[in-house]
């Protein structure tokens, strides 16, 4: 009787199904450093205790990317382990902030599945929760994954594709309960632009390009403790279908964003992640550039010193944004993009 952990196929998941996800993750000031060495994110409020202390927090907070990733994580080994593709993110809600020394824990709950025509693989949709060591929600979110069948003859229910919203509601969103923008120091922060400068269908190209090392992106997977081999094992994925190591797609994610830190600098936290895809693979030696779309802008009931913005954020590999549409209108993408990210961000608004 083998002792290791070979993962779930397809047909090992039941609708309904109830996962405890293994070893809880204790945040420190250590995993901030790594994740700043790591993807240049530099947005004041996660970065200075000195700025996020005027603003009513306890301290800096950890990066609601990295809460993010360590959350993600932890599902990997009972989720994603023998998948094909990570195919997509809905329904995604940041809650309270997460401080160095919170530990963190993950349950999934499995909420759809439907195999594929082929028979070799099938689509889990799960919705994943994260909390801290007093029970609270950090991160609640959906994702779909397609893994591979253990037997391609094995039998498995009708499928079932759950009903997730385009989009997380504004009323929905959590603002930190004391945090205070009336005296917000847009110096500090890096950018005079507040809420009130941005419109609908304005596009921002945030210009710079990050290339990234094959040493890192295994480095910041190793840091969210994702353990899915098509991130580290060359001796296997030299023989699979890209001939070498994808980057974890989450990676991409957080250089993007680190990446609109240039014209998005007070956008100061990630409150919900509407939808995204990852477009294509990503590997070594490949430059992320990044531009955002914004799409909605809205105010939140009883807060006058903060609004949420709904951005859409295109990730490309190796060409710069300036020009780029996106999808297409038959629904296609550029072969250069790699990420398609729908969120909302809270950013201050002028007093």
């Amino acid at each position: 009787m083998t002792k290791t952990n070979p993962g779930n196929f397809f047909e090992d998941f039941r609708l309904g199904q109830d996962i405890v996800h293994a070893t809880p993750r204790t945040v420190t000031c250590g995993d901030v450093a790594l994740y700043i060495a790591l993807t240049g994110a530099r947005f004041a409020l996660h970065s200075a205790d000195t700025f996020a202390l005027a603003l009513g927090l306890d301290a800096a907070p950890v990066d609601d990317l990295l809460v993010f990733h360590m959350v993600f994580g932890k599902t990997v080994p009972d989720i994603s382990l023998n998948a094909v593709a990570n195919l997509g993110y809905a329904a995604g809600r940041f809650g309270v902030p997460v401080y160095p020394g919170d530990t963190l824990a993950t349950r999934s709950t499995v909420i759809g599945l439907k195999e594929n025509s082929n028979r070799q693989t099938g689509t889990v949709y799960v919705r994943s929760v994260g909390t801290n060591q007093r029970g609270e929600m950090v991160l609640d979110y959906c994702r779909w994954v397609m893994v591979r069948k253990r037997d391609p003859e094995a039998v498995v229910p009708a499928g079932t594709v759950p009903n997730l919203p385009e989009a997380v509601r504004v009323a929905d969103l959590v603002v930190p309960v004391h945090l205070n923008l009336n005296d917000y120091n847009t110096a500090a922060a890096g950018s005079p632009h507040l809420w009130d400068d941005y419109q609908a269908g304005e596009r921002i190209d945030h210009a710079d390009g990050m290339t990234i090392e094959e040493a890192e992106h295994a480095l910041a997977t190793r840091l969210y403790q994702n353990t899915a081999r098509v991130h580290f094992n060359q001796h296997t994925e030299s023989q699979g279908r890209f001939g070498r190591r994808l980057i974890y797609g989450g990676h991409i994610i957080s250089l993007a964003r680190a990446l609109s830190f240039n014209g998005l600098a007070n956008a100061l936290r990630v409150a919900a992640i509407n939808g995204g895809r990852h477009v294509a693979p990503t590997f070594a030696g490949d430059t992320i550039y990044a531009w955002t779309e914004v799409l909605e802008t809205q105010a939140l009931t009883a807060r006058h010193d903060v609004g949420a913005l709904r951005l859409r954020t295109i990730a490309t590999k190796d060409r710069p944004c300036a020009d780029f549409p996106g999808a297409g209108a038959d629904g296609k993408y550029d072969p250069a993009v790699v990420l398609d990210l729908d969120y909302w961000a809270l950013m201050p608004r002028r007093g």
